[in-house]
């Protein structure tokens, strides 16, 4: 698109500078060969400007560009940054909630657990009687209903299998 403006632009150019430049009324009213060879001669002299002003363009606009994308990618590390922060602080907290979590399940008695394990998250709780030493455990999950009982038990089975891969990618 620039190229093709820019041609226009020196035809235009080209084409209002020869009445100007011929000196002759004749050769004014009566374009011909010569005006060709003019023209042409016009064309080839600033071929080489008109392409190093189309690079300096180019260039400009893949500067602009390059600096929009090192503007972004700034962003995008802050962000990282903040997310990273974000997360071990949080696993900070859930590692210590944990571990405080499994305390306070281990001093309950098994018919108190089971309806407050029944209503939590399914991977909490199979993380948490999974922790509990085994004879509470199964003491607690014959508290629960059996639905919810079968899926604590299936996690807690898929967890401890060795085929399950340790890596989520």
């Amino acid at each position: 698109m620039i190229k093709s403006h820019a041609r226009n632009v020196l035809l235009v150019g080209a084409l209002a500078a020869l009445p100007l430049a011929s000196g002759s009324a004749q050769e004014q009213a009566a374009p011909g060969k010569a005006t060709q060879d003019e023209i042409q001669q016009f064309c080839t002299s600033i071929a080489d400007s008109a392409r190093d002003q189309r690079y300096l363009l180019q260039k400009q606009e893949l500067e602009e560009l390059q600096a929009d994308v090192d503007a972004r990618i700034a962003v995008l590390e802050k962000r990282r940054e903040e997310y990273e922060d974000w997360l071990s602080r949080r696993n900070a907290f859930m590692k210590q909630a944990e571990g405080n979590l499994v305390e306070i399940y281990k001093k309950m008695k098994p018919d108190a657990a089971a309806p407050q394990l029944q209503e939590i998250d399914t991977i909490l709780a199979a993380a948490i009687i999974m922790k509990l030493p085994a004879r509470q455990s199964s003491l607690i999950l014959s508290e629960m209903k059996a639905d919810k009982a079968a899926m604590v038990a299936a996690i807690m089975s898929s967890a401890g299998d060795p085929t399950t891969s340790k890596d989520p990618s």
